[in-house]
């Protein structure tokens, strides 16, 4: 494909991109609990005037913009008050959630090398902190020491992580709410183990970060888990979640600036300007920074407020919905928005193809590190006016799902994969298991719970070969049939 020889019209490329979109989620009915947070058209109307009027605007260069080094030291220190408000706590604002964790881990290196002289740094993560610290320590040359948690509660266990101490640590990860499940860990009592070793230690409010303030005036029963815990160094928030700005807005942390130090690049052995960069970006659009000024402002504390209390109500019918439906079962108990259950006497992802015939889009995900296969939502505020409809079009899935069982294709690979096949992929085994699962021409198909069970069943490694295979392949340009 070539850039076209004539420039179309204004009206031909809305119309090709809204074409574009028909195969998108329809989020807009308010159905779909993964991704999407959704505040409502006020809030969607201000958030795109900030966005556009800042669009062009680079946070590359703050002396060219001041307004957005104004802009963003607002954001931190509102971030930092939100968060417990600790005199002292610097940070910046980050295009998501990824960038934030990355920062944090190249902080935790740097730091490690240049304060403790450690050649090697190792970071402790929990196997339910989010994967983005995974990818982190990936990119920056980390090694990752992964620690259980508590098998009931999915929380981190302050033991297994002191027993994971070495003279190579240099930063702890802890999770303000986990993804998968939904579950606050124990803040406290992790940063104390930080102090006793003198590591850094990072809590990641990603996703919970900003809502869980809310939820303790509430009445949540919730222990302490920013600022003001000893021992926390760090934390990320993002914005784009359920402060309700568009994406990407995050917020990445630091106790003080002798911390962020670490976190900040600098290079002037070149022949061009001098480049300093807090964060991972250089260039950057100021329209994500200015929408999500914009939206805290015009949301305000009353606003979010009112929000909380909508998603809070809206977690507790669905959950009560969870529990009372035959057959299904909570994985964890979840302190947050954030749920996670699965179906006893068949493959919970059956429940992920009937809802979506529903309209409803919920999330699998795989029984992996101590877990196990199970279902996925992020309860928003919008969720508060269809929880009762979600709660009724659950039941009525388990129900249907009832006598679907298990895949026999999949318990065939298991069995397979437990004589030892699969310990050295190749792409035509690849080939094979997702024809097996229904894949056509590089196409999902359009029920995917064999697919998900298939892979359910797969050693985490073999998995992350099959999906960079599939992506591999996808991310390529095909002519229009």
């Amino acid at each position: 494909m070539q850039i076209p020889a004539k420039g179309k019209s204004v009206a031909d490329v809305k119309a090709q991109l809204e074409a574009f979109s028909t195969r998108d989620l329809p989020w807009r009915e308010g159905k779909t609990l993964a991704y999407i947070y959704d505040a409502g058209t006020d809030v969607e109307e201000i958030a795109k005037w900030a966005y556009m009027r800042y669009l062009t605007e680079n946070a590359l260069d703050p002396t060219v913009y001041p307004s957005m080094m104004l802009m963003e030291n607002e954001l931190t220190a509102m971030a930092s008050a939100h968060l417990g408000g600790v005199a002292g706590v610097v940070g910046n604002f980050t295009s998501g959630g990824t960038e934030s964790c990355m920062l944090a881990v190249k902080t935790a290196r740097d730091w490690a090398r240049n304060v403790k002289k450690i050649a090697q740094p190792e970071i402790i993560l929990p196997v339910t902190a989010h994967a983005a610290f995974h990818k982190g320590a990936h990119y920056l040359d980390m090694k990752k020491v992964l620690v259980p948690v508590d098998p009931k509660t999915y929380k981190a266990d302050p033991d297994a992580i002191e027993k994971a101490m070495t003279p190579n640590t240099a930063m702890i990860v802890c999770s303000a709410v986990s993804y998968a499940h939904g579950v606050l860990d124990p803040i406290e009592a992790v940063g104390a183990i930080a102090q006793k070793h003198n590591v850094l230690f990072h809590v990641d409010g990603c996703i919970g970060g900003f809502l869980l303030p809310f939820f303790k005036r509430l009445g949540a029963k919730l222990g302490v888990f920013d600022f003001r815990v000893p021992g926390v160094t760090s934390m990320s928030m993002d914005w784009h979640k359920y402060a309700y700005c568009p994406k990407g807005a995050s917020v990445i942390l630091h106790r003080n600036k002798d911390y962020r130090q670490h976190m900040i690049y600098a290079a002037a052995e070149w022949t061009g300007y001098t480049v300093i960069n807090p964060t991972i970006q250089s260039t950057k659009s100021g329209g994500p920074m200015a929408a999500a000024w914009a939206t805290l402002n015009y949301l305000g504390d009353d606003g979010y407020m009112r929000f909380a209390k909508r998603i809070y109500d809206a977690t507790q019918i669905i959950v009560e919905g969870i529990r009372s439906t035959p057959g299904l079962r909570l994985v964890g108990e979840p302190d947050l928005n954030l749920v996670a259950f699965t179906a006893n006497d068949y493959s919970c992802f059956h429940l992920v193809d009937a809802m979506k015939e529903r309209r409803w889009f919920i999330q699998p995900q795989f029984g992996l590190m101590g877990s196990e296969a199970n279902v996925h939502l992020s309860i928003g505020q919008n969720m508060f006016d269809r929880a009762r409809e979600f709660a009724a079009d659950l039941k009525a899935c388990a129900e249907e799902c009832r006598d679907k069982g298990f895949s026999q294709i999949a318990s065939m690979v298991k069995a397979e994969v437990a004589k030892g096949a699969g310990q050295n992929p190749d792409p035509a085994m690849i080939g094979q298991l997702m024809q097996a699962a229904g894949i056509e021409d590089g196409q999902l198909p359009r029920k995917a719970a064999e697919l998900n069970q298939i892979l359910n069943v797969l050693p985490p490694k073999l998995i992350e070969y099959a999906l960079i295979q599939f992506m591999n392949d996808r991310y390529m340009y095909r002519p229009s049939k």
